[in-house]
């Protein structure tokens, strides 16, 4: 079997890259062979006999994502095209290309996002509120275009596919869940370090991971919700930090001393040791990997039903809050666990023990199952072809020769009239 899977990257530290990555590691172990067309491919993959990549070059010179990605799209498809004959699986992420698609992974759903009475963005607000505006739209109109046109759609989250199934799918399209993966390993078996991130050793420490340039996963509510707990209780913030209105939001609060912000993050399984909770309570989100990551880790977490990923969470390992703009009932939710360690304790564990059932293991096997069953259906599509045609010719076969064979019998009859006539006219002269 032969595999072709498009993304714009294929490395670990990307969240749908890290998803991809993953299925194409477990797909090579299965002697699959593995076309990437993306423009960035992990080195240890392309070092993999049976990986062939498909490099898409975009130039810097386009001034905006919704260019570069509609370049992407033409490339990779004009390539997919070119290149038919070299693959019988094709695997698709949202609207990344002009083709049509065996299988097609929702990480995000536009529409989903515009239609959230949290969406913050509008032609009238600014410029850059403008853009926002003008991207959510022609994603939604182009990731419906796709996902129409897709065999299998693969939604990260149940609340993905109740997003898509309100696109408005056609007959043909199947909805499937697969949740996102995570590296339980990893994340289990770290071991903390508050120095290394220069963090307050004697502090209850919360931790939020995130985009901190827009408002969608809500760190402003957080830093609000600071303000009505004990100065015991601080949070680190893992995220790119140049642009972002947050450390100046936590000065104007107040806060400034108990928000630590550390910028990227590498050793996140460290960081996620290193502290007491995890809090996300995004706006809107279809499959949160660092929400796997902190119960991975064993962290007791916070988040809000509007998170995708916040459907698996049970009261026994965390907190899903009703409104993700309620600061006060957020901090009522820490404080119940910064008040009481031995259910926070109990909490982590139930965490961990449920997050090894979301393995990147497990969640790559589904994929490859996939593949597999849709190879067999078009087999049997295949097989029954061809004895339709068999039957077919059969049928044309036995048509033409009763056509040959009725003649012959006509002559038969019409020499037996003949005859007949003859003899009657030699005895009636």
């Amino acid at each position: 079997m032969r595999v072709a899977i498009v993304t714009h990257v294929v490395r670990h530290n990307d969240g749908q890259g890290r998803v991809n990555h993953e299925i194409a590691r477990a797909a090579l172990e299965e002697n699959i062979e593995v076309t990437l067309v993306a423009s960035h491919v992990a080195p240890e993959l392309l070092a993999h006999p049976l990986v062939h990549w498909a490099p898409i070059r975009i130039g810097r010179f386009w001034p905006t994502n919704l260019l570069r990605q509609q370049v992407f799209a033409l490339k990779s498809a004009w390539w997919l095209r070119t290149h038919r004959a070299e693959y019988d699986v094709l695997h698709v992420n949202g609207f990344i290309t002009w083709m049509s698609a065996d299988v097609n992974t929702a990480h995000f759903v536009h529409s989903g996002w515009y239609r959230s009475k949290y969406y913050p963005f509008g032609l009238s607000k600014g410029l850059w509120s403008a853009y926002q505006f003008v991207y959510t739209r022609a994603n939604a109109v182009l990731e419906g275009w796709a996902y129409r046109r897709s065999r299998v759609i693969t939604a990260v989250s149940q609340k993905v596919a109740a997003e898509i199934a309100a696109i408005g799918l056609t007959p043909r399209n199947r909805l499937d869940v697969i949740y996102n993966g995570v590296d339980t390993q990893g994340f289990a078996a770290a071991q903390g370090d508050r120095l290394r991130f220069r963090l307050p050793e004697d502090t209850f420490l919360l931790l939020f991971v995130g985009d901190l340039r827009t408002p969608r996963k809500n760190l402003g509510t957080v830093l609000r919700a600071l303000q009505h707990l004990p100065e015991h209780v601080h949070i680190a913030v893992a995220g790119y930090l140049p642009g972002s209105p947050y450390p100046d939001e936590a000065k104007a609060l107040g806060i400034a001393h108990r928000v630590h912000f550390l910028g990227l993050v590498k050793e996140m399984p460290v960081l996620m040791h290193s502290v007491d909770a995890f809090v996300f309570p995004s706006r809107y989100e279809a499959m949160s990997l660092s929400l796997l990551e902190a119960m991975a880790a064993g962290l007791p977490v916070v988040t809000a039903r509007t998170a995708g990923g916040a459907e698996i969470i049970t009261p026994e390992c965390g907190i899903v809050l009703d409104d993700p703009d309620d600061p006060k009932a957020l901090a009522q939710a820490v404080a119940q666990l910064a008040s009481n360690d031995e259910a926070r304790r109990a909490m982590g564990r139930a965490a961990n023990e449920l997050a090894t059932g979301f393995g990147w293991a497990r969640m790559a096997q589904q994929y490859i199952a996939l593949y597999r069953q849709l190879m067999d259906e078009r087999e049997d599509g295949r097989r029954a072809n061809r004895r339709n045609d068999n039957d077919t010719l059969a049928s044309n076969v036995s048509n033409i020769s009763n056509a040959l064979t009725r003649p012959q019998r006509a002559d038969r009859v019409t020499q037996g009239v003949t005859a007949q006539s003859t003899t009657t006219r030699k005895a009636h002269p």
